[in-house]
């Protein structure tokens, strides 16, 4: 991985189907990005459950939905202002809703909206999280199941698309169904999967996997992981675990598939 750039800020989108690992894996590439001094990190927690607050040790004080909310109560009572000032109020808010910790931020996207459109504020507020991510080297997205919700939530464009699965059969046919929409929904650059909470090499040998996405590689089950799920620590905290190793051999492989298009800058 290179240090990365405010100008060409490289944007992970982790996505799989519920229980897979998702969430886990995430946390794992943000601790690898630490770990390297990869320059300043945004996380992203864009599934509702918001796990990866958890998995990271934070705390998430406000979301962007509740902010959200917040513009939609004052504009149904006539105090949401014009359009400048509604720009500014939530430039503001999202900025106060970043929960720092040294080089890595976090922002928690929250739960569905509630029903009814207001396209325009949620305009705004994905304008303003892309705005935002540009002055960030990473930003690192746990998405719900599918890739639309990051499209129409928090940005329309990421670089590296990073499905996960467990050997399920399930799970690999949802991955490649995200992969499928995501031609369609989202822009992209690269492309792969990986296969999580695997007993051994025998379980991938009976695994068949998609031809058209690249497989980064597989991490196997991690007691480690486990026990920071259950007692509620911090991934952040694990040291030269096996997961952890696992998923930097999968991350290097990622942009070494990457750099077969000419266009594409690395990691």
């Amino acid at each position: 991985m290179d240090d990365g750039n405010a100008g060409s800020t490289k944007v992970l989108a982790v996505c799989g189907k519920g229980g897979v690992g998702k969430t886990s894996i995430s946390a794992l590439i943000i601790q690898l990005l630490l770990n390297e001094r990869a320059g300043k990190i945004l996380a992203i927690d864009a599934d509702p459950a918001t796990g990866l607050a958890t998995a990271l040790g934070i705390q998430p004080r406000k979301t962007v939905n509740d902010i959200r909310n917040d513009l939609i109560g004052r504009v149904e009572s006539g105090a949401g202002g014009d359009r400048r000032g509604m720009i500014e109020h939530l430039d503001y808010e999202v900025m106060t809703a970043l929960e720092e910790r040294g080089n890595l931020a976090f922002l928690a996207i929250g739960r569905p909206e509630k029903e009814g459109c207001y396209c325009q504020v949620n305009d705004f507020l994905k304008e303003i999280i892309e705005s935002a991510a540009r002055n960030f080297s990473y930003v690192v997205i746990d998405g719900e199941a599918g890739i639309e919700q990051v499209n129409r939530r928090v940005m329309e464009r990421v670089t590296h698309l990073i499905l996960v699965s467990d050997a399920s059969a399930r799970g690999i046919n949802v991955a490649h169904t995200i992969r499928s929409v995501a031609d369609s929904a989202v822009l992209y650059n690269t492309v792969g999967i990986i296969l999580n909470r695997i007993k051994d090499r025998t379980e991938i040998e009976a695994v068949r996997m998609p031809d058209d996405i690249p497989f980064l590689g597989w991490v196997p089950e991690s007691d480690a992981i486990r026990t920071c799920d259950i007692s509620g620590g911090s991934i952040l905290d694990l040291k030269d675990d096996s997961a952890l190793i696992a998923v930097k051999s999968c991350i290097e492989r990622l942009d070494e598939n990457a750099h077969r298009d000419p266009a594409y800058t690395g990691l």
